[in-house]
């Protein structure tokens, strides 16, 4: 996914639902100057989400383990 996040920045953000922001990638992404940003921005915005997966992810295993501790 990295890699689409780089070489098509928009494709990444259409593929995980964002269509406003693959449509607003793809507008800045038509300028050559634009395709770098674009492709950072993509990177950024995959690496967010994957971090705020990775901490609901630690929040549900402690609330788990707290209401297993009560009980």
């Amino acid at each position: 996914m990295i890699l689409v996040s780089i070489l098509l920045p928009w494709l990444s953000f259409l593929l995980r639902g964002k269509i406003l922001a693959g449509i607003l990638c793809i507008l800045l992404q038509i300028t050559l100057i634009g395709w770098l940003p674009a492709a950072i921005w993509a990177v950024i915005a995959l690496n967010n989400a994957k971090a705020d997966k990775r901490v609901d992810r630690i929040i549900q295993a402690q609330a788990e383990a707290k209401k297993s501790n009560n009980n």
